[in-house]
């Protein structure tokens, strides 16, 4: 009997030599811009200028541009602020956790996600600073300044302000462990460079990197530093930002499994937006041979069970609110299901419990059209998921004469097209100028699997050897 090799799905395809991969993943650095690129690049720059605009008259003229009310002072601005937030989740999870329990898979996929982490957080923290209205006369009094004023000024017992030293922790390791993730690729860039600017950019990039035993050493001992700090920060994050609605005394918000629930969420919307960027990018830089069918599917396998830990959240909060006997909770959901907002909560329901279960079938969750429609589905679900906890749960409060309908303006629409136009101009340079897949990383997979095949083959010949001796 021979010993035959495990069965297992290749990370990278195609045969790929170390100096394959150098080649495929500098060529979108160092060529030209393709003309899809440039076309892609024009539509968001739209966006940021229409956008732009309604973002100006919003901090010019002041919140009352958008549709809020006395009754409805939360909308679309929170909504995308919580949805931004979720986004961001999955680069951090993908980079962090997958790494302290080295699964390989992540490689090919952990920058751009890393990347779409920042973005994305960046995003997010344009709608609390607008929503303070006109920020040149004191957003500083928001900041923990004891001395500045003569007294403390920000309120400590406020999960508005957890969300700032949150948010911030979390922005600010995850672009140190983005950035350092880079440096390696940024050196090989810097040593293939063609003309002077290019290798004094690279250069200054790449902080004198030397490719030394002792410089990797220090690499991977910062990289596991950071994704341990980054790791708690994956269930912190949206932990906190559940907090604003947790904490309050609202029908709807005031609830125990919001943190779970949250991010959960979170982690499932992530995943969604790398799946719709990482298919985009797979194609526009022919990249099939590194981010391959497996890692889609595994992907789509994380969104199916966050999916399902979402769905299982949505029915837990209907059965403990008619179980608490609390009529306010009863009518709260029972206003989400069938008030006038009720093809909200039905269209969430449909993206984000239905859709995701598709991904039980072999054959969908490993189809790129699917995944790529699905992805996009997910996300406008999760949307819907907020704009139904925020804004149903405040227009209909404990008072039927205070009872208000939002209806979104121009320039809630405008902000919000805003950071859709900022996101994806900042992707879009990111994977023009910096290598989109980590170079290093892959190359590391590529000696694995050589040494693991050399080994098979070896024990395979022993075997042989072996057998022949018996008979």
């Amino acid at each position: 009997m021979s010993v035959t090799a495990s069965v297992r799905k290749p990370l990278i395809t195609g045969g790929k030599t170390a100096h394959d991969v150098t080649e495929d993943i500098c060529r979108q650095v160092e060529g030209k811009p393709s003309k899809l690129w440039f076309t892609a690049m024009a539509i968001s720059l739209g966006a940021l200028a229409v956008g732009g605009y309604a973002l100006i008259m919003t901090l010019w003229h002041g919140i009352g541009m958008w549709g809020l009310n006395k009754t409805v002072g939360w909308a679309w601005d929170i909504t995308n602020f919580v949805w931004w937030v979720g986004i961001g989740h999955a680069g951090t999870l993908i980079s962090a956790i997958l790494l302290l329990f080295r699964q390989k898979w992540r490689m090919s996929i952990n920058r751009a996600a890393e990347a779409m982490t920042i973005f994305a957080v960046i995003c997010a923290a344009q709608f609390p600073l607008v929503h303070m209205g006109r920020l040149w006369l004191g957003f500083y009094w928001a900041l923990p300044l004891p001395n500045t004023f003569g007294s403390l000024w920000v309120n400590f017992n406020s999960p508005l302000l957890w969300d700032v030293f949150a948010i911030s922790t979390y922005f600010s390791v995850s672009l140190v462990f983005w950035y350092i993730g880079l440096i390696p690729d940024f050196a090989t860039i810097r040593d293939r460079a063609q003309n002077k600017i290019s290798k004094a950019i690279y250069g200054a990039l790449s902080f004198g990197w030397d490719g030394a035993a002792k410089t990797w050493m220090r690499y991977e001992s910062v990289a596991l530093i950071l994704a341990g700090l980054a790791t708690p920060l994956v269930l912190s994050v949206h932990t906190i930002v559940s907090f604003d609605f947790a904490t309050s005394v609202i029908p709807g918000w005031h609830t125990t499994i919001f943190p779970p629930y949250f991010v959960a969420g979170a982690i499932f919307s992530g995943f969604a937006m790398v799946q719709t960027l990482l298919l985009v990018t797979r194609k526009v830089y022919k990249l099939e041979h590194y981010i391959t069918i497996n890692h889609i599917e595994l992907m789509n396998i994380i969104i199916m069970v966050t999916g399902s830990i979402v769905g299982i959240a949505y029915i837990t909060e209907f059965v403990i609110a008619f179980y608490s006997g609390v009529e306010y909770e009863e009518y709260a959901f029972i206003n989400r299901m069938t008030g006038p907002y009720w093809w909200a909560y039905w269209s969430m329901m449909t993206c984000n419990v239905i859709s995701p279960q598709l991904f039980w079938v072999k054959k969908i969750r490993t189809n790129l059209a699917a995944t790529f429609i699905l992805s996009i589905v997910v996300n406008i679900g999760m949307w819907f998921e907020r704009f139904v906890i925020i804004v149903t749960s405040l227009h209909r409060d404990y008072i039927p004469s205070s009872w208000a309908m939002f209806t979104p303006t121009f320039y809630d629409i405008g902000v919000y097209l805003f950071t859709f136009g900022l996101f994806f101009t900042a992707f879009f340079l990111f994977a023009k100028f910096f290598p989109v897949i980590n170079l290093a990383e892959v190359k590391s997979i590529l000696k694995s699997d050589s040494l693991k095949s050399k080994k098979e083959e070896t024990i395979n010949e022993m075997q042989e050897v072996q057998d022949l001796e018996n008979n």
